[in-house]
């Protein structure tokens, strides 16, 4: 049987064990996943431990995507341009890196949510590797303006700086800005920082938000609540990012299996899993 993991630090809150056995119970395929964590300072060892014990492939989630690009011999075009990789082949000719979160996230808002994002003006939150993964697929969904705000300016800057070519074809402004100074008045907010995870503040100002704003955190079940929260103490639409894993877990799973996976049952039977916890 085929082996796969999510590999992170943390790892045990993941729900990709469940999303996967659906996956491959629905389409026939013989693999097994499972959880696997990794200390913060040994990711490769951990990861080349498990390939050499047979393991397949691995999805890697925070804080390691960057760090997962660069053990990857050969990379799809999305992993290249984002330079951060969550998905990792152990392919015999060598390992090959995707990078699916945008996808998914692309997937989660339009066909889940229902909310097309050409012509929208976008606030994503945060410049580290989920952000880096998600940049490229928002500028190819057409959306009017893109504004990354992070901590430090010159981690947004060079996201900004590695897309700009992409963004003059796709008639996209992007900008960087400090979290202080973002603008007001969004479609989308996004929010790719690790703040649910540790607990902490919402990092912008709700001046960001309006009426209906559809407001996204990457993160779900109580970490992301403080969120929901927020967004909907000020008028807009909070939304986890439940439905983002399952499309970026599809994604992967295309990656892996070659078949690409039906989602919309699997969401809902972890949306009621995630209910009954």
């Amino acid at each position: 049987m085929d082996r796969y993991v999510v590999a992170g630090n943390p790892v045990e809150h993941s729900q990709s064990p469940f999303i996967h056995a659906m996956f491959a119970q629905a389409t026939g395929q013989a693999m097994a996943y499972g959880r696997l964590l990794c200390p913060l300072d040994a990711f490769e060892p951990t990861i080349r431990r498990f390939a050499d014990e047979g393991g397949r492939g691995c999805n890697i989630t925070v804080p390691f995507k960057f760090d997962a690009c660069k053990l990857a011999r050969r990379h799809s075009e999305r992993a290249e341009l984002a330079q951060a990789a969550n998905v990792l082949r152990f392919d015999a000719d060598g390992w090959v890196g995707d990078n699916t979160d945008g996808a998914g996230l692309i997937g989660d808002i339009e066909s889940n949510a229902g909310v097309r994002l050409a012509g929208l003006r976008v606030l994503l939150i945060g410049a580290g590797g989920a952000a880096a993964g998600v940049m490229g697929p928002l500028i190819n969904a057409g959306a009017a303006e893109l504004v990354i705000a992070n901590r430090s300016v010159d981690k947004a800057l060079s996201l900004v700086t590695r897309h700009c070519d992409l963004a003059r074809k796709m008639g996209v402004a992007v900008r960087a800005a400090e979290l202080a100074h973002t603008g007001e008045a969004f479609d989308v907010v996004v929010n790719a920082t690790a703040t649910s995870l540790t607990g902490a503040a919402v990092p912008v100002d709700a001046r960001v938000l309006r009426p209906g704003t559809l407001a996204l955190d990457m993160m779900y079940g109580p970490s992301a609540q403080g969120f929901l929260d927020w967004a909907g103490a000020h008028g807009a639409t909070g939304r986890d990012g439940l439905g983002m894993l399952v499309e970026q877990a599809a994604e992967a799973f295309l990656f892996w299996r070659g078949t690409r996976p039906e989602t919309a049952t699997v969401l809902a039977a972890l949306r009621q899993r995630l209910a009954n916890a």
